[in-house]
């Protein structure tokens, strides 16, 4: 029998390199995409005519329920979200609405379709915040510093609550920072790519940032949603945290970026108080042991590796953009 997947937020940087996975594997996949006036579908193109898409909404019961119904899925994956956590602090309401509340109705179409189905809610390391324990590992007590984290803290524990109270199979993935080539250019990692890029290129002389002493874990999305695959693959259903156990500065991250097109970010960087979060995270570092241990997960996407994929994907991107063509100097 074919496995069936219905994945939210298929248009989106994990929902992308879900969809590949799972196409992998044999499966049939289904995408919920919301209806919009402008065609937000360049990550999934590639997969046209391999993917089924339905519209939907996570803030509509309605147009849920029916996905979940039409699509007859095995498992169904929610990457849905308001996921910009600057914009939370702008659009608290609708980042509550999107990021919390939109897990319930997810969840409430799976147990009027069919408790059986499968659930992986992805939840985030934001939820540590002000952390109260380094590294942080799924004991380690929530602390959330922005309206983003605390909505996916809500999100996080009402996948619990089903589980422990409708004994359905509802899982999460506590992941820490995952980037590619196909991340939105509202996070700071693209933001600096894609700059490195137009500073090499001579198309931008300068890069306004906030703060660069911030520590992350990070990690490719590729290697981040075989775990989530590997969660719902369990004969029992536990949460996981998802991370590479290595910390970086943002400021790591520009050195390797720069460096590998042979120009040092200090020329071209400028802190600006305007991109400094109201309640900073300060440190996020994952311990990925138990994932490790139990699903057999290890990474595939070495730190400098993820940040010269990154360079590398928007040079071609936006050399290609220009109407002649030059040599790229990168680092000896």
């Amino acid at each position: 029998m074919t496995r069936k997947a219905l994945i939210t937020g298929i248009t989106g940087q994990d929902g992308s390199y879900l969809a590949e996975f799972l196409l992998s594997k044999g499966y049939e996949v289904h995408g919920v995409v919301r209806r919009t006036s402008s065609d937000s579908h360049e990550r999934i193109a590639h997969l046209a005519g391999q993917i089924h898409l339905h519209q939907g909404d996570l803030l509509d019961q309605t147009s849920l329920t029916q996905a979940v119904r039409e699509s007859q899925a095995h498992e169904v994956y929610n990457l849905a979200a308001q996921s910009f956590v600057a914009s939370s602090w702008k659009q608290p309401l609708l980042t509550a609405d999107y990021t919390a509340i939109g897990v319930t109705r997810v969840l409430e179409a799976i147990r009027a379709v069919d408790p059986s189905i499968r659930f992986y809610q992805a939840s985030s390391s934001e939820m540590f915040g002000k952390v109260q324990e380094v590294p942080q590992k799924e004991s380690t007590p929530l602390y959330p510093r922005s309206p983003y984290g605390v909505a996916k803290v809500y999100g996080h524990w009402i996948t619990i609550n089903y589980r422990e109270s409708y004994d359905m199979f509802c899982v999460s993935g506590i992941l820490f920072n995952h980037e590619s080539e196909r991340r939105g250019k509202e996070f700071v990692t693209r933001k600096i790519s894609d700059a490195v890029a137009h500073i090499k290129l001579g198309l931008q002389n300068e890069l306004r940032l906030g703060n660069i002493d911030a520590q992350r874990d990070w990690g490719h999305s590729a290697d981040y949603v075989r775990a989530m695959w590997l969660m719902l693959q369990q004969d029992t259903p536990e949460d996981f945290v998802i991370a590479t156990g290595e910390t970086h500065t943002v400021r790591e991250f520009l050195e390797l970026a720069f460096g590998h097109v042979g120009l040092d970010y200090r020329d071209y960087v400028v802190q600006d108080p305007k991109f400094m979060r109201p309640a900073e995270v300060d440190l996020l570092l994952g311990d990925p042991s138990r994932a490790k241990e139990k699903l057999g997960w290890e990474l595939e996407v070495s730190f400098p590796q993820l940040v010269a994929r990154m360079v590398e994907a928007d040079l071609e991107r936006v050399a290609s953009t220009l109407p002649y063509s030059a040599p790229i100097r990168r680092a000896a």
